[in-house]
């Protein structure tokens, strides 16, 4: 027969959704510092091409 699960308590749900939010707010730092450094050319992770371009131009 089926039985009712008990209720999670407040503290417990508050805990797992704080620690969700945490790591969410990890992930988004970590996505704002490697946009900043690719901006500013500084990642050592990506390969910049040369700016071959702007010398034929001149």
């Amino acid at each position: 027969m089926a039985v009712p699960k008990k209720k999670t308590s407040k503290s417990k749900r508050n805990s797992r959704k704080a620690h969700w939010k945490h790591k969410a707010a990890l992930e988004a730092q970590k996505a704002l510092s490697l946009g900043k450094s690719v901006l500013t050319k500084r990642s050592n992770s990506f390969v910049y091409p040369e700016d071959e371009e702007e010398d034929d131009e001149e």
